[in-house]
């Protein structure tokens, strides 16, 4: 008889691992430090995260950019090396109509910032409905229909998507609307929050999603245990679906289950469990998803930077191939 027949190890492509890096002293310095870091990927801000007022870019902070990143070889968006976030102030789900169409600008600025510099993805929290709360102790009502205060927030958000695609037409640059913990009265702490937006949207193709590991865990998500990871991605993955998903960030959570709390801790620091981290790394699907680190910039007691650390950690729990029997 021939000898039994040996298949070929599966053998999964490089994940992406990058970090969430400053741009104090010019935006290229964040490519610059994310070279010296050897990461993949790298996710910044645009302008300044918690102002209003938008400083006009420099002719020559633009062309130092757009220039480290080709010489990268960063500069081709349909690759999604870079990641941007926009200013915290925004809230696209707001009832106060002057809050509303301010942040509708400013989104409006951050879109067309990404466009000039070449940033594929653009991570956008959904916003907060500013109706009636909840309890700060009380846990999310995962899987279950949207209140009414909700349900308006969702479709102010599509109303204010709508407007800036219809205004910026022909751009390239994706929103990733980011999963939040829900604390106060922010959307986006339920899978179907991410997908009812964009199901709504008249251009549903410029709209993705980022799964961030902490959120998820203090949204009321458990995946702590190898099983209950493979069944909170599997979750996602029917309701948002994961060709949608560009973009991670991969923070360890301060907050237990559930606590709605959104402060971040470095991998393996907190209450996400490694087996949510597990379930990212070795899903076949994710290698070429950017997977941002947002952990505290910080080095350990031998001047190692933590991102390296948490990089290292993170690579650790790739299973390495073995041949079928």
């Amino acid at each position: 008889m021939p000898p039994p027949r040996r298949h070929a190890p599966t053998v999964l492509p490089p994940n992406r691992l990058g970090s969430h890096l400053s741009i104090a002293g010019g935006m290229v310095n964040a490519l610059l430090e994310a070279q010296q870091l050897r990461l993949d990927c790298v996710q910044v801000f645009t302008k300044n995260q918690r102002q209003w007022a938008v400083r006009a870019m420099p002719a020559e902070e633009e062309q130092a950019w757009l220039a480290q990143l080709a010489s990268m070889g960063w500069d081709d968006p349909r690759d999604g090396r870079v990641v941007s976030h926009n200013s915290y102030l925004i809230n696209m789900a707001s009832p106060d109509r002057d809050l509303w169409e301010r942040s509708v600008r400013l989104q409006r600025v951050e879109l067309e910032r990404c466009e000039r510099l070449r940033i594929p993805f653009c991570v956008a929290h959904p916003g907060a409905h500013m109706g009636a709360s909840r309890p700060p102790r009380s846990p999310n009502p995962l899987r279950e229909p949207p209140s009414r205060d909700e349900l308006a927030g969702l479709h102010r958000i599509v109303k204010a998507l709508d407007r800036l695609h219809r205004e910026l037409a022909g751009y390239r640059t994706l929103t990733l609307l980011e999963t939040t913990t829900g604390a106060g009265t922010a959307l986006g702490y339920d899978f179907a929050h991410l997908a009812f937006i964009r199901a709504h949207v008249r251009e549903p193709e410029r709209v993705g999603f980022c799964f961030d590991t902490c959120h998820v865990t203090a949204a009321g998500y458990d995946m702590h245990t190898d099983r209950a990871a493979a069944a909170v991605l599997d979750e996602w993955h029917k309701i948002c679906h994961n060709k949608h998903l560009h973009a991670f960030h991969l923070n360890d959570s301060v907050g237990a289950l559930g606590s709605r709390r959104d402060r971040h801790a470095h991998i393996g620091h907190g209450s996400c469990g490694m087996a949510c981290f597990r379930a990212v790394m070795n899903h076949p699907g994710f290698a070429s998803v950017p997977k941002i680190l947002e952990t505290p910039k910080e080095t350990d007691e031998k001047g190692v930077p933590w991102d390296l650390r948490n990089i290292r950690r993170l690579r650790r729990l790739i299973r390495r191939p073995h041949p079928s029997r």
